[in-house]
């Protein structure tokens, strides 16, 4: 076993307090997207891979996210959010989300999603929009770039 592996009795416990809780709060970030074949975005190479044109010109995740673009290349942002909207459509959650959403079901749903992605999954894999709280939004909603009304 290598240092940084719990031991086994301390997954074992881990799965006691987890039987025997009343709720259970999951918070989730980039890594339940990649187990699902999602391109990890947290890194220029990860992020280049994906999207080698854009390694071309300069251009990062978290430049292109901005929502500047649709002002001022509008066919820049639409085609880089097109992408990923289908890309997060078309790829299935992993096994992980349902042997979560097993045990929020063994506590009679009681429990909360606190998560980073923006990809939908969550509700994808059938947990309650009401119990699932996507901190970055989500690309499956659109709303004003500008004044609404």
């Amino acid at each position: 076993m290598r240092h940084n592996e719990p031991s086994e009795d301390a997954l074992e416990r881990a799965a006691g307090a987890i039987r025997s809780a009343q709720a259970i709060f999951i918070g989730a970030g980039a890594g339940m997207g990649v187990d699902s074949g999602l391109p990890d975005f947290r890194g220029d190479s990860g992020f280049w891979k994906a999207y080698p044109p854009y390694a071309r010109l300069g251009l990062d995740f978290v430049s292109l996210a901005n929502p500047r673009w649709f002002a001022s290349d509008p066919e820049l942002a639409w085609g880089f959010y097109g992408h990923r909207l289908m890309l997060y459509r078309e790829t299935e959650p992993h096994e992980g989300f349902a042997i979560l959403r097993r045990w929020m079901g063994r506590m009679s749903g009681r429990g909360f999603v606190y998560t980073s992605n923006v990809d939908g999954h969550f509700q994808k894999a059938g947990f309650s929009p009401d119990q699932v709280y996507e901190v970055h939004g989500s690309i499956g909603a659109m709303q004003c770039l500008s004044e609404c009304g």
